[in-house]
């Protein structure tokens, strides 16, 4: 399991090893919502994203077998790239399957990193069920993105770094796709004071987990694609549903619109760069505002591997976004 202990041997295993992102605040973001808003760079962290974070400590947790045998892994974008990154450091051979449809700016640093990378299907389900397959015909030891109590501590240090470096925090907005940051994060943030509430965010496109959370059965099939690349998971995660139903007070979803709104926002503002997933807390603080009582509110910006040629998809995505 997943302990508030636990997490706190991660924070410190990985001190060395990862960046102690910033946590930033601006004028403008806490006078439009009336809160006191504090924004973790984790687009900043070691291959752009929080993602990194996990899989080393996961790494971390293996016997040399394990390691000898590679690793294998799938992933939308930014868990192949921390993966990739932690066993190049380790010198471990690591075989990432990603989705066709992953933006070639992740799957070139990924191969930059030195993993071999396989695209395969148009989700991260269908990558997620080839790479298992070759992880049976091969032996390799799976480190997967979400759905492991080593990674989920990993992620959750994220939570008690934000704490030490504001403790004042009493919300924390946190993407939300197969759900291994956002249990990761309430464990630890629960930990630390009981009273701090947890609300995670997903895209009306890809909402399994706030389905889920709330018992909705969506009434239709929604179209594949997102911004949001990062957060598009169909299905909540075995291990990270019964956390998230446990210790997250609420999820919320936000639209392509807004998100696209929040990615320009950020960038206009406050010169920062998110990818679609890293925007979607933003875009919920915004969209939500009325309902998210807090006066000190931590809202996790996940990762920022954004390709640039999605730019003109952005500004007409954020034009339809109601003012």
């Amino acid at each position: 399991m997943i302990t508030g202990e636990k997490v706190y041997k991660a924070l410190e295993r990985l001190k060395p090893i990862v960046h102690r992102t910033p946590l930033i605040t601006s004028a403008t973001t806490n006078q439009i919502v009336d809160k006191k808003v504090y924004f973790k760079m984790e687009n900043q962290q070691k291959t752009g994203a929080f993602k990194f974070r996990g899989a080393t400590f996961k790494l971390m947790q293996l016997s040399n077998e394990q390691l000898d045998k590679g690793v294998i892994t799938a992933s939308a974008g930014n868990h192949a790239q921390g993966v990739a990154y932690a066993s190049r450091k380790l010198g471990v051979k690591a075989m990432i399957y990603m989705p066709e449809s992953t933006p070639h700016a992740k799957i070139e640093a990924t191969q930059n990193y030195g993993a071999e990378v396989v695209l395969t299907g148009s989700t991260f389900q269908e990558a997620f069920a080839a790479s298992m397959e070759k992880q049976r015909e091969t032996g390799a030891t799976y480190v997967h993105p979400f759905d492991d109590y080593d990674v989920m501590a990993g992620q959750g240090t994220v939570a008690m770094e934000m704490l030490r470096q504001e403790d004042r925090i009493d919300t924390f907005i946190v993407p939300v796709g197969g759900g291994g940051l956002i249990s990761g994060v309430a464990v630890a943030a629960k930990h630390v004071n009981k009273n701090i509430r947890i609300i995670g965010v997903q895209t009306e496109r890809f909402a399994a987990m706030h389905n889920s959370f709330h018992q909705i059965n969506p009434k239709k099939s929604l179209p594949t694609d997102t911004i949001a690349e990062g957060i598009a998971v169909k299905e909540p995660g075995k291990l990270t549903l019964p956390l998230i139903n446990q210790y997250v007070d609420d999820i919320v979803t936000v639209s392509e619109e807004e998100v696209a709104s929040a990615i320009l926002y950020m960038l206009e503002r406050n010169k920062t760069l998110m990818e679609g997933a890293g925007a979607a807390a933003l875009a919920a603080l915004f969209a939500h505002n009325d309902s998210i009582k807090s006066r000190h509110c931590g809202v996790i910006v996940s990762g920022g591997n954004f390709d640039i040629d999605n730019i003109p998809l952005i500004q007409q995505l954020a034009n339809k976004c109601p003012a």
